[in-house]
C-alpha cells in the first residue's frame, strides 16, 4: 500500500474533480451529436409520443410512472398504450414493458388517462379512460398479476369492465367524461373519485362516484364541484393538504384540523392547469373553494409556461407530495417526426401550501442534488444598470441556478398602468432593450457567445396604483422570453409571464431555473410561482450554450448570491440498461 500524504491527497482530489468535470462535459457534446434537444435528466421515453402523466405511486420502494405513450410514432395516435418507467430515486430511470394496450371493447379505442389508488390491503388499483367500440368514454379498471412483484410488470383487466359508463338515464356526455382521479376513503368505509366532464353549455364539473368495493360504482346525485362557462375539466386531481409545514398528507386523511384541500383542473379551452383551495365538507360530499377563488381561468395555474395534465401522489417513504407535469413540445411536428420523439415530463416537484395559505409552493424534489457536479459562486456582486455578466465554470446547456437579487431603490420603480392586469400581455409586448426603472433583470440561459440567440428568465418591479393595498406598494413580474431562444422561425416562441406573491420592500427577489438542453423551468418567489418553456437553439448547443446574468433597467441591483452547477445526465429509459422492455416496434396494434 503506498503511504498517503498530503501532496498524494491533493493531486488525487483535484484529478477526481478533473475527470468529474471532464465526465460531465463529454456527457454534454455526446449528447449534443446525436440529438442537441434530448434531455440530460427529464422523464422521457427512448422514443416516440408521450403526453399525460398516469398513476404515479411508491409501492414497495419502488417510485412508478405510468404515461401516455404512443408506441407507433412520434405523433399523438389512437392506439395510445400506458406507457411504464420505474425508478429507486425519481431521478434515474428504467424502462418497463407498457402495463396494458387496448385489449377489450372497454378500450379498444385508446388507453386513455387514469390514476393508482392503493388499497388498505397495501394493493394498487388502477383506474383509467377506455375509448369504447362506440368511441364512448368510460372508466375501466387493472389490477397487478403479482403483487409481489415491486416493479408491477403484469397487469391484467377483469372482464366487468366497464366500471362507469355515460348514457341516457344520467345524461353524460360520452365525449366528455374521462380521467378519474386517485380514489380516497370517506368515514363510512366508502370510496369516492372524480372523473372531469362537461355539459353542452360548458360546465365544466367533477362527477363524483361512490363505491364499498372499489368495482361497483354508484353516480353521486351532485358533482363534487362545478363552476359554468369553464369547458371540459380534464385530469382532475383532488388531494389534502396540510396548512402548517411543508409535509404531504395521504390522499385518503381523515383529519380535518389543519387541513385544506387542492381540487386541480386541466382546462381543454386554454390548455392550462388551475387549482383552488378551500374546503371539503365530508358530510356533504362537496368541495367549495375559500373566499376568493374561483375554479376558472382566473384561479392560480400551476405554472405559467408550457405544462398540462399534471398529476400528484403522496411519497409515504418521505412524506412528501410529488408533482408531475407534461410538457409538450414548441416544434413543428415535422420536426418531432424527424428527431423522433415528442413530449418531456417536468423534473418532479415537491408541492405544498404556503404559510399564507393563498397559493401552493413548488421546488424540484432534494434528490437533484445527486446530479450536482462542478459548483460556481457568486457573492455580494452588483449589476449595475445595462449590464450583463457571464457565469463561467458550469456546463451551461445541463444547469441548476439559483440567484437571490435585492433592490434597493424601489423608488425608482415604474408605476404600473391600470390596465396592466395580465402579465403575460405585459412580457409579451414590453421591449426587452428598453430602458425601465426596476428591471428586467434576471438570467439568460442557453445564449449564444454573440447573444443572436437566448432566453431571458428575468424580473420587472413596478409601483403599485391600487392605493386600497397599503400592505404591498409594489408588484413584481416574472416573465419568460423566447422570443430570441432559436434562429429557427418555425418553433412556438411565445413569452408567458406571471405575476410573484412578494414585497421587494421585505424579501429578496429569488429565482430558481434548471436548464436541460430544451427545456428550461424556472420558479419564482420560493416557487410561488413556476414558468416552464421549450427551445430549440440552433447556435446555443452543448459546449457553444452560455449563461448569463443580467439587468437592462437603470438602476442598479445587488445579487446577494448566485449558485450555479453543472449536472450530470441522469440514466433514463436507456434500453440497453433495462433487462425488462420490449421493442415497442414489436407490438401489434391489438395485443393485449
Amino acid at each position: 500500500m503506498a503511504k498517503l500524504n498530503r501532496s498524494n491527497i491533493g493531486l488525487s482530489l483535484l484529478l477526481s474533480l478533473f475527470l468529474a468535470n471532464f465526465i460531465i462535459h463529454l456527457e454534454a457534446s455526446h449528447q449534443d451529436l446525436n440529438q442537441p434537444y434530448r434531455t440530460g435528466y427529464h422523464f422521457q421515453p427512448p422514443r416516440n409520443w408521450m403526453n399525460d402523466p398516469n398513476g404515479p405511486m411508491i409501492y414497495k420502494g419502488i417510485y412508478h410512472l405510468f404515461y401516455q405513450y404512443n408506441p407507433y410514432g412520434a405523433v399523438w395516435d389512437v392506439r395510445i398504450v400506458w406507457g411504464h418507467s420505474t425508478s429507486v430515486d425519481l431521478v434515474n430511470w428504467i424502462s418497463q414493458p407498457p402495463a396494458f394496450n387496448p385489449s377489450q371493447p372497454s378500450d379498444t379505442n385508446g388507453c386513455w388517462s387514469g390514476s393508482v389508488t392503493i388499497l388498505p390491503n397495501g394493493k394498487p388499483v388502477i383506474l383509467y379512460t377506455g375509448i369504447d367500440q362506440n368511441k364512448s368514454q368510460v372508466q375501466n379498471v387493472a389490477v397487478p398479476v403479482n403483487v409481489s412483484d415491486p416493479y408491477l410488470r403484469e397487469w391484467s383487466k377483469p372482464p366487468r369492465n366497464p366500471l362507469m359508463t355515460p348514457n341516457a338515464v344520467n345524461g353524460i356526455n360520452p365525449d366528455r367524461f374521462r380521467d378519474p382521479t386517485t380514489a380516497w376513503l370517506g368515514r363510512d368505509g366508502e370510496w369516492r373519485v372524480i372523473v372531469g366532464s362537461s355539459t353542452d353549455d360548458r360546465r365544466g364539473l367533477a362527477i363524483l362516484y361512490n363505491s364499498k368495493d372499489f368495482f361497483n360504482w354508484t353516480q353521486s346525485t351532485k358533482p363534487l364541484h362545478y363552476e359554468d362557462l369553464t369547458g371540459m375539466w380534464e385530469c382532475p386531481d383532488f388531494f389534502p393538504v396540510s396548512i402548517t409545514g411543508s409535509d404531504g398528507v395521504e390522499t385518503s386523511s381523515f383529519s380535518e384540523n389543519g387541513i385544506k384541500h387542492v381540487l386541480k383542473v386541466s382546462l381543454i379551452e386554454t390548455l392550462h392547469d388551475y387549482y383552488t383551495i378551500g374546503s371539503y365538507d365530508r358530510e356533504k360530499d362537496v368541495y367549495v373553494p375559500d373566499l376568493g377563488f374561483v375554479q376558472n381561468g382566473s384561479a392560480p395555474r400551476l405554472d405559467y409556461g408550457k405544462y398540462y395534465a399534471s398529476k400528484t401522489f403522496y411519497d409515504d417513504v418521505k412524506k412528501r407530495r410529488i408533482l408531475w407535469g407534461w410538457v409538450n413540445e414548441s416544434s413543428p411536428a415535422k420536426d418531432d417526426i424527424k428527431k423522433g420523439w415528442s413530449g418531456l415530463q417536468s423534473f418532479p416537484r415537491k408541492i405544498w401550501l404556503d404559510e399564507s395559505g393563498k397559493q401552493l409552493l413548488q421546488w424540484p424534489i432534494e434528490e437533484i442534488e445527486t446530479l450536482r457536479g462542478t459548483q460556481v459562486n457568486w457573492h455580494k456582486k452588483v449589476l449595475k444598470a445595462g449590464s450583463t455578466l457571464q457565469v463561467h465554470g458550469v456546463t451551461a446547456a445541463q444547469a441548476d441556478v439559483e440567484v437571490s437579487f435585492k433592490v434597493k431603490e424601489l423608488e425608482k420603480a415604474d408605476v404600473i398602468e391600470p390596465s396592466w392586469t395580465d402579465p403575460q400581455k405585459i412580457c409579451s409586448e414590453g421591449d426587452f432593450s428598453v430602458n425601465s426603472g426596476l428591471g428586467p433583470f434576471g438570467l439568460m440561459v442557453l445564449a449564444s457567445k454573440d447573444m443572436e440567440e437566448y432566453t431571458s428568465v428575468y424580473f420587472r418591479i413596478f409601483k403599485s396604483n391600487d392605493d386600497t393595498n397599503k400592505n404591498n406598494k409594489y408588484v413584481v413580474l416574472m416573465c419568460s422570453d423566447q422570443s430570441r431562444s432559436s434562429l429557427n422561425e418555425e418553433n412556438d416562441k411565445s413569452t408567458f409571464g406571471a405575476f410573484v406573491a412578494i414585497d421587494p420592500s421585505h424579501q429578496t427577489v429569488s429565482l430558481r431555473t434548471l436548464i436541460d438542453h430544451s427545456i428550461v423551468e424556472s420558479y419564482g418567489g420560493g416557487g410561488g410561482t413556476c414558468i416552464t418553456s421549450r427551445v430549440y437553439p440552433k447556435l446555443a448547443i452543448g459546449e457553444n450554450a452560455n449563461l448569463f446574468a443580467f439587468n437592462k433597467g437603470t438602476q442598479s441591483v445587488d445579487v446577494l448570491s448566485l449558485s450555479a452547477w453543472s449536472l450530470k445526465s441522469a440514466q433514463i429509459n436507456d434500453e440497453s440498461m433495462s433487462p425488462f422492455i420490449e421493442r415497442e416496434d414489436s407490438h401489434s396494434p391489438n395485443q393485449s
